[in-house]
């Protein structure tokens, strides 16, 4: 796994030296502490539920950003060339990409563990409900990070690549979101298809194994076809 290393390492340097990272990261803290601030002033619950529970649809747009440049950049520009020659295999170079993608995500939630301190401050929180939805969020990261990585494998326009994997993710959130609660005879398939049930089993203290498959299968699957596509490249 060491070219899956030395890819990780290079995207993280084009990460943080590109404005990219720094914009979606400060997006969402803006958006995050607003839900967080205007949330607790209206329960005056120390809980993080109910913000959280908010982050899904904001995570859905911005990881796409993330990783639309990650293939679809190398391929406009001709640098996938280099890479496909480079002693490095088609999985280390998806796999790599993935990982550099997924480290900002978690970056980019890690001052949200502010919100854990400060209501510790002020109240007594139930923490089983916060570190199960830790847990949920890394694991969507890691399906959205790959879903984009996809898109961005299937084409050569980053912005393509964006728009692509946003419209996929909103699909996905409001699959699951617009049949909970309702008993029609079809609602089971689409909320274990969609995103909003298995996140919000998370929010509730509950990890879930089904939940746990649901995202370990569509991240690897993704990471599986954006490799095949890869391949495929080779021979054109």
């Amino acid at each position: 796994m060491g070219g899956a290393t030395t890819i990780f390492k290079r995207e993280m340097v084009g990460f943080f030296y590109s404005p990219i990272a720094y914009i979606v990261i400060a997006v969402f803290l803006l958006f995050s502490g607003y839900f967080f601030a205007t949330i607790l002033a209206f329960t005056q619950q120390a809980s993080l539920s109910y913000s959280l529970a908010n982050t899904q649809f904001i995570l859905s747009i911005l990881a796409p950003i993330i990783t639309m440049k990650l293939l679809a950049e190398e391929v406009r520009s001709g640098t996938i060339e280099m890479l496909m020659t480079a002693p490095v295999t088609d999985f280390e170079v998806v796999f790599g990409k993935f990982l550099a993608a997924w480290f900002l995500y978690l970056v980019m939630l890690a001052p949200t563990l502010l919100y854990v301190v400060f209501l510790t401050w002020v109240g007594q929180p139930d923490m089983g409900p916060i570190i199960s939805s830790y847990i949920g969020l890394a694991l969507m990261g890691a399906m959205f990070v790959s879903i984009g990585l996809l898109m961005s494998a299937m084409t050569r326009n980053q912005i393509v690549a964006g728009v692509s994997g946003i419209v996929a993710l909103v699909i996905l959130f409001f699959i699951g979101y617009a049949v909970s609660g309702t008993e029609v005879w079809y609602a089971a398939a689409l909320q274990y298809i969609g995103t909003y049930s298995h996140w919000e089993s998370f929010t509730k203290g509950l990890v879930d194994t089904k939940d746990i498959v649901y995202y370990v299968t569509i991240t690897a699957l993704c990471i599986f076809m954006a490799v095949r596509i890869l391949e495929s490249r080779k021979w054109r």
